[in-house]
This record gives C-alpha cells, structure tokens and sequence, in this order.
C-alpha cells in the first residue's frame, strides 16, 4: 500500500478527443481509462494535492504532421474539438494545465518539456509524481522518464495507462522501461488517502 500525503501530485496526460478511440489518432482503450483516472483525480483533490492535466496543444503546422514531416496524422490542433477534454471527462477548476508540443518546429512528448512543469512542482513542493493517462509508449514514457531525471519520485498508474502500439508490445516495453529507470508501479487500490 502507498500512502498518498504532502508532497505528492497527480499529472494525467492527454485525456482529449483525437486521443479517444474515433480520434484522429486514438488510442485503442484510451476510453477505458477515463473512470479511473476521475477517481485518481477526485482522490487527489479531495486532499488538496496539485493534480496537473496535460494536453498537446499543436499549431496547424506541427512537425509531428504527415504533411510537415512526421509519422502522425493532423491531431490535437490548439482550440480545435479534437484537442479539447471529452464530455465525460470533466476537469476541475483546480486542476493546473500544461500544453505542450506549441510551436511548430519542436516535437515534445514529455510534459516536461517546453512547459514550466518542473518549476510548478518544484514551486509546489513536490517530491512524487503520480503519472497515468495517454499513451503508455509516447507521452506517459519520455514524462515519467524526465520526471525520474530531474530527481523526482514517480508512480505509473498501471490502471490508467493506454499504449498506442504501433509494434504491439510497445507498451509493456515501455512500462518495462519506466519500471528499470525507477519508476513504481502503482493500481488505484494500492492507494491509501
């Protein structure tokens, strides 16, 4: 059992519309995930501890487009429906907001990188970050890999992650991954409040 308590906070990553299965570039069960990763966050805010919310939030011209030379098609475009929060996933006012990935020429699938995220936790008081959302082998990896990095502790919500799977065991290699840089993983029933 882990206790939650001072110190700690919940980031859950990319929980928008293209992301969903229907998307533009959906996660095949990202759905699944929503329920919990509600009740991580009611968890969490219910004691008052920071709970950040990630999303791409990419220009027209992203240089992770097809068209602009990248291997994804046109997602999440800044203000567009398909980079919104879908309606059964309703995010508090508390809830702090990091958009990544926003100008053109700079992919970031860390929420790390290219935000103020390190300095919000740090600000913050922080020391362990909780991490679940989408997807388990892009943004969940290289966010808990940079989270690890600059000295933080980290927990993968193994019940709130998705893998896109492009090759399909990408996702368990990337749990793999996250687990032998440091990372511990963690269920919603392993949490005492």
């Amino acid at each position: 059992m882990i206790t939650i308590q001072p110190g700690d906070a919940l980031l859950v990553s990319d929980i928008q519309n293209d992301f969903l299965p229907g998307g533009a570039l959906g996660v095949p069960g990202g759905d699944e995930v929503l329920p919990v990763l509600l009740r991580y966050m009611g968890l969490f805010e219910s004691k008052k501890y920071p709970v950040f919310v990630t999303r791409d939030w990419h220009p027209p011209n992203h240089c992770s487009f097809r068209e602009h030379g990248g291997i994804w098609p046109v997602h999440c475009v800044a203000g567009t429906h398909g980079a919104e929060h879908p309606p059964n996933f309703p995010v508090s006012a508390s809830a702090l907001p990091i958009h990544k990935a926003t100008t053109p020429e700079a992919e970031a699938y860390s929420a790390f990188e290219g935000t103020s995220l390190e300095t919000q936790l740090r600000n913050a008081g922080i020391r362990r970050l909780f991490v679940g959302g989408l997807a388990t082998d892009y943004c969940v990896l290289n966010t808990v890999k940079d989270g690890l990095a600059a000295g933080f502790n980290v927990c993968v919500l193994l019940d709130g992650i998705r893998a896109v799977n492009l090759r399909p065991d990408d996702g368990e290699k990337a749990v793999e991954e996250m687990v032998h840089k440091g990372a511990v993983t963690v269920r919603l029933e392993d949490l005492v409040g």
